[in-house]
């Protein structure tokens, strides 16, 4: 996926400014939903274990702490490890999804040099169901990787793509996906649906990110919103239900309140502050008690 030219990673998460010549001032989509608490306690846990049962050389460090130390240490970064390289993948089919909409609507591109990246890392399979779902749904792209802003609100993101499927104008976003066992793509998580009505409820978009240029929203008005995951067996669209957008939306309003007064909080100050031993006049000293320094 391209880096927004306008995104920025500070303190407070992912931000937006509204050209290259200000300072950042919104949080992006994404880090206003990442305000939402869910625990993966229990996957670190699992990935550190399998990590540590799979080291083919842990017959040979059960005689040495030293080495059975650094097998350990090696295990419980395998959380880290994995997310980080699903990261990376995720960017790489990210950016070819986002070349061959480029190539479809005749601008510059660089399918083969993205496709080739994926052939590198064995991720090709990707492409290639890609390739499958676009013939078959028929993607007429609009805009790729556009930025958006709301003001309103306040924050900002990037939407995959906008295109027309059936004539029908529909909000794009993908997510790479690994395979469960029985050969079908890892189910989405309804978070999306936030993310998604998210970028619907934008009131402009971006035309020049250095000047910075803004129009207003073209695409808000009763879009199709959809999540496609991308997969190495299969690319699975899912539409987000109309009937529930509204609570999805009221729910990202309030995870961006929530951010404002993390925000809030963080700029305050030193929550807490030490306390020094009381000392006291030698006459004044409750009974039975000793003189702290």
């Amino acid at each position: 996926m391209t880096d927004p030219l306008l995104a920025h990673a500070t303190e407070y998460g992912r931000m937006y400014a509204r050209s290259t010549s200000e300072t950042f001032s919104v949080p992006s989509i994404t880090t206003v939903i990442g305000q939402q608490a869910h625990s993966l306690d229990g996957w670190f846990g699992y990935m550190g274990a399998s990590s540590l049962a799979k080291d083919p050389e842990l017959p040979q460090h059960l005689s040495s702490p030293a080495k059975m130390r650094q097998a350990v240490n090696k295990a419980a970064k395998a959380a880290e490890v994995y997310r980080d390289d699903a990261a990376r993948r995720g960017d790489r089919v990210h950016n070819y999804c986002e070349q061959v909409a480029l190539r479809t609507l005749g601008r510059a591109h660089r399918v083969k040099e993205t496709r080739e990246e994926l052939a590198s890392n064995g991720e090709d399979a990707f492409a290639a169901r890609f390739d499958e779902w676009w013939e078959l749904y028929r993607v007429e792209p609009i805009a790729p990787e556009i930025t958006v802003w709301n003001s309103s609100v306040g924050y900002a993101g990037t939407l995959d793509l906008v295109a027309k499927i059936n004539g029908r104008v529909c909000l794009i976003d993908y997510k790479t996906k690994g395979t469960t066992r029985d050969g079908t793509v890892k189910p989405l998580d309804d978070k999306v649906v936030m993310q998604l009505v998210a970028g619907m409820k934008a009131e402009e978009s971006l035309v020049d990110p250095v000047a910075g240029e803004w129009e207003p929203w073209k695409y808000g008005e009763n879009p199709v919103l959809l999540a496609v995951a991308i997969g190495e067996t299969e690319v699975r669209p899912q539409r987000a239900n109309p009937d529930v957008l509204k609570h999805h939306w009221w729910k990202f309003c309030a995870l961006k309140r929530v951010w404002e007064m993390s925000a809030d909080v963080a700029a305050a100050g030193t929550a807490l502050l030490p306390v020094a031993p009381p000392s006291y006049p030698a006459a004044a000293a409750p009974a039975g008690s000793t003189k702290l320094a």
